[in-house]
C-alpha cells in the first residue's frame, strides 16, 4: 500500500448497532490499523423520519465498548447538506444529473405499463435531456427530484476484495434519484435530502476513503456508486462485500428480524474482546486459530482470507469463546463487571477483596458475567430450597451431623483450611462420606447442590450468614 489507507463505518441511526455492522466495523478498523491507516466513523442520518438521537448514542456506546477507536468522527450527514447541493449543481451543469418532475402517480403508471408489456420496471428517462429532445415545461406545483444520468451502455466492473471480479451492465440500472426535495413540513428554504447512493459517494470522496468493507446486500448499489465517482472525476475506492450473517433459523440477521444489539450482549455478560474474536471468525480466518487478541488480528488482517459464503450465528460457540476469555480475565476487572450485574438486580455489593476472590473461585464455571453474578449472588440472597429438595437431602439421618457441623463452624478458624477441618471431624464422628454431608450443606447454605469445593465456598461467606442459614436444621 503506497497511499494512506482510510476506511470507515457508516451506520444509520434508525436503530441499534447490530451484529453485522459491528463485524464490518471490526474489519474496517483492523484493516486500517494493519496498514497504519485511519478509521472514520460517519453517521448516515438522512432518514430524518426514522433517525433518533437515542440510536446515535447507542452506536457510540457500542463502538466504545468494542474498543474500536476511530480517528475522525462522528461525522453527521445532515450537517453536510450544503456540500451535497454544491455537488448536485455541479453535476447538473456538467450534464451528469438532471431535474425530474414526474409525480408519484406518473411513476406508478409508468411501471404498470412496463409490467403489462413484460418489461423490467425502471425509470424511462422522460425528463433526461439529450441532444434534439424537447422537454416539456415543468409542471406547476411539483417539486422536482434530481436524477443521476447513468451511462446508457457499457459494463461496470470491479475486483471485489471478497467476491472477486464482478460485472453489471449499465442497461440493467436506471437513472436513480440522488436528491429529493425537502419535506413539506420543513422550514422554508430547507435543503433537499440526498439519497444513500449519492451521499455515500460524496462522503467517501471528501473523506478520502480508500477501502470500503460492507455487507453484500450493497453489491447492487455499487455500479451506481462507481458511475457517480467517475462522473465526478473522483478516485474509486476498493470494495469488499462481506456475506451476510445468518440466524439460527438460516435467515438473515437484521435490525427488523432476529438481530440483537451490541449493547444487549454487553448487558448479557459478554466481554468485548470475546465478542470481537467471535465476530472476526464469522467470515474471516487465520489458519486454525480460534482465539486471538486484537493485537494479533491487527497483525494478521490484510483483507485476505475473507469468506465468500454466509456465516451462521452460533450462540453456543460465542458462549464458549466468552468462557475462555472469562477464565483468562483479571479477577478485579471481573469483580467490577459482576458488581454492575448485581446492581441491576438491586443488590448493593461492595467492590472489595472478598468480591474479587469470589469471582476467582467461580469464573471457571461461567460463560458470561451474568452466570458469574448468579454464583456471587448466593452470598447476598438467602436461598429458599423447595420442600421436595429438603426432604430428599436433609434427611433425619444427616440432620444430627449438620447440627454438629454448625457448632464446629461457630468456633473454628474461618478459613478454607479451618472449614475443611470442621468438615473432616464431623464426617469422622458420624461415619459419613463427603457427598452425604456436603450436598445438604450446599443446599441449605448456597441453594444448589453443585459448587466448587464446599470448604472454599463456605469460607467466603460471612460466618454469621453461613450459621444463620444452618439454624433451620
Amino acid at each position: 500500500m503506497t497511499s494512506l489507507i482510510r476506511t470507515r463505518i457508516a451506520p444509520s441511526p434508525t436503530g441499534f448497532l447490530h451484529l453485522g455492522t459491528a463485524r464490518t466495523a471490526l474489519y474496517s478498523w483492523a484493516f486500517a490499523r494493519h496498514f497504519g491507516g485511519q478509521f472514520i466513523l460517519r453517521i448516515e442520518d438522512t432518514d430524518v423520519a426514522r433517525s433518533t438521537q437515542e440510536s446515535v448514542e447507542q452506536i457510540l456506546q457500542s463502538m466504545k465498548w468494542l474498543g474500536l477507536a476511530y480517528d475522525e468522527g462522528p461525522i453527521y450527514q445532515m450537517q453536510r447538506l450544503q456540500r451535497y447541493h454544491e455537488v448536485v449543481e455541479q453535476m447538473i451543469a456538467a450534464g451528469t444529473a438532471y431535474r425530474c418532475w414526474c409525480t408519484p402517480a406518473e411513476l406508478d403508471e409508468m411501471r404498470e405499463q412496463q409490467k403489462a408489456r413484460g418489461e423490467k420496471t425502471r425509470y424511462d428517462g422522460r425528463w433526461r435531456p439529450v441532444p434534439g429532445k424537447v422537454l416539456p415545461a415543468p409542471p406547476a406545483g411539483v417539486k422536482p427530484v434530481v436524477r443521476f444520468a447513468n451511462p446508457l451502455h457499457g459494463v461496470v466492473t470491479w475486483d471485489d476484495l471478497v467476491k472477486g471480479p464482478i460485472s453489471i451492465s449499465n442497461e440493467e440500472i436506471d437513472d436513480l434519484i440522488i436528491l429529493r426535495p425537502a419535506p413539506d413540513d420543513a422550514l422554508p428554504g430547507s435543503l433537499g435530502i440526498p439519497t444513500y447512493n449519492f451521499a455515500v459517494v460524496v462522503d467517501d470522496w471528501d473523506m478520502r476513503i480508500t477501502h470500503v468493507f460492507r455487507g453484500d446486500e450493497h453489491i447492487n448499489n455499487t455500479p451506481w456508486q462507481i458511475n457517480i465517482y467517475r462522473a465526478l472525476g473522483a478516485a474509486v475506492p476498493a470494495f469488499g462485500h462481506c456475506p451476510i450473517i445468518l440466524g439460527d433459523d438460516g435467515l438473515k440477521l437484521s435490525k427488523r428480524r432476529g438481530a440483537v444489539s451490541v449493547t444487549a450482549y454487553e448487558e448479557g455478560g459478554y466481554l468485548p474482546e470475546a465478542m470481537l474474536n467471535y465476530l472476526a471468525r464469522l467470515g474471516w480466518s487465520h489458519g486454525d486459530d480460534e482465539l486471538f487478541t486484537q493485537e494479533q488480528m491487527v497483525q494478521w488482517f490484510d483483507g485476505t482470507h475473507l469468506a465468500k459464503s454466509p456465516a451462521q450465528w452460533d450462540p453456543a460457540k460465542l458462549a464458549w469463546v466468552n468462557a475462555q476469555y472469562i477464565k483468562q480475565a483479571d479477577d478485579a476487572r471481573l469483580a467490577t463487571l459482576v458488581q454492575q450485574q448485581l446492581h441491576r438486580r438491586g443488590l448493593a455489593v461492595a467492590h472489595d477483596a472478598t468480591l474479587v476472590v469470589q469471582c476467582a473461585l467461580f469464573k471457571d464455571r461461567c460463560s458470561t458475567t451474568v452466570e458469574l453474578a448468579d454464583w456471587v449472588a448466593l452470598y447476598h440472597a438467602a436461598p429458599e430450597p423447595s420442600e421436595e429438595e429438603r426432604a430428599q437431602l436433609v434427611t433425619e439421618a444427616v440432620v444430627p451431623a449438620l447440627r454438629a457441623l454448625r457448632e464446629r463452624l461457630a468456633s473454628c478458624e474461618w478459613t478454607k483450611e479451618g472449614v475443611a477441618a470442621a468438615l473432616k471431624q464431623t464426617l469422622g464422628e458420624f461415619g459419613l462420606k463427603m457427598p452425604a454431608l456436603a450436598m445438604p450443606l450446599r443446599l441449605l447454605v448456597c441453594g444448589r447442590v453443585q459448587t466448587p469445593s464446599v470448604d472454599a465456598v463456605l469460607a467466603l461467606f460471612a460466618r454469621e450468614e453461613a450459621l444463620k442459614r444452618l439454624r433451620g436444621v
